[in-house]
């Protein structure tokens, strides 16, 4: 007998915390489901304390994110669905790799390494972090244009704005370096994954057409890599989204895509 997923992990990324699944928590526990939306360690404050202090941020590792999130799964009683937005993409599949999870959702993932496209709407993006390599060791935030273009390109200018105000935080600069040399340095980085693992649960990528920072090129290749007979990997876009699609018009269609695919695939 098969027992469904009665637990749902969301999975922020950067430059937001888990108050950009705010919805999508509602959404689910009307449902019926358990939701969970774990911070990153040091991460358990408003958005407002964290803009006012980055020391968090600046000591961010990639390993103390995982060992949360595995903590946090090790406690459920059952195996539950994980949807990773951004960073939170890269997570749910390390996660997936190690045993964690029934199934995985990446919507607008970073990628895993070893995926090597970088669209220049990426590099422009990702520029305010990568443009001086001081930055390694800060945490970066981004101005409004800069947000603009990277998280919310496809919306209204009022709700850009908005959203910026009410998620933005700075990102570390040692994870985003650490992920962006991930494939020139030597030996695996934290963002390795088996992609011949055999026993990975299923695993679904969803895209935003029209995301600046991650295009739907990035998980289509990153998808691609998934090598292991029998696994489940799918990749599907969605038309006139941004980055943040948790938090654009329309999230409820994303939202209920990814619980159903999932339902299906458990």
């Amino acid at each position: 007998m098969t027992t469904k997923p009665d637990t749902i992990v969301l999975i922020h990324g950067f430059w937001v915390t888990p108050r950009s699944w705010e919805n999508w928590i509602d959404h689910y526990k009307a449902k019926g489901f358990r939701v969970l939306a774990p911070a990153y360690p040091g991460f358990d404050v408003e958005v407002e304390a964290l803009n006012a202090d980055t020391t968090p941020i600046e000591r961010l590792e990639v390993p103390a994110i995982t060992s949360r999130l595995k903590e946090e799964i090790r406690g459920l009683g059952t195996a539950p669905i994980l949807i990773g937005h951004s960073a939170g993409g890269v997570f749910t599949q390390i996660l997936l790799d190690h045993g964690y999870g029934a199934c995985g959702v990446a919507i607008n993932s970073a990628p895993t390494e070893g995926v090597a496209v970088t669209p220049l709407s990426q590099l422009k993006a990702a520029f305010p972090m990568l443009k001086n390599p001081a930055n390694r060791h800060k945490a970066v935030g981004l101005t409004y244009e800069q947000w603009r273009y990277a998280f919310t390109n496809t919306f209204p200018e009022d709700q850009a704005k908005a959203a910026y105000e009410r998620y933005h935080v700075p990102a570390s600069g040692h994870v985003f370096w650490g992920s962006a040399l991930a494939n020139i340095h030597p030996g695996h980085s934290d963002s390795y994954v088996d992609y011949r693992n055999p026993d990975r649960p299923p695993l679904l990528f969803l895209s935003g057409e029209n995301d600046h920072l991650m295009p739907p090129k990035v998980q289509a290749s990153n998808a691609k890599h998934y090598k292991a007979p029998g696994t489940v990997t799918e990749h599907a876009i969605f038309p006139g989204r941004s980055h943040l699609m948790p938090a654009q018009d329309g999230w409820e269609e994303v939202a209920d895509y990814a619980l159903t695919w999932a339902l299906d695939h458990t």
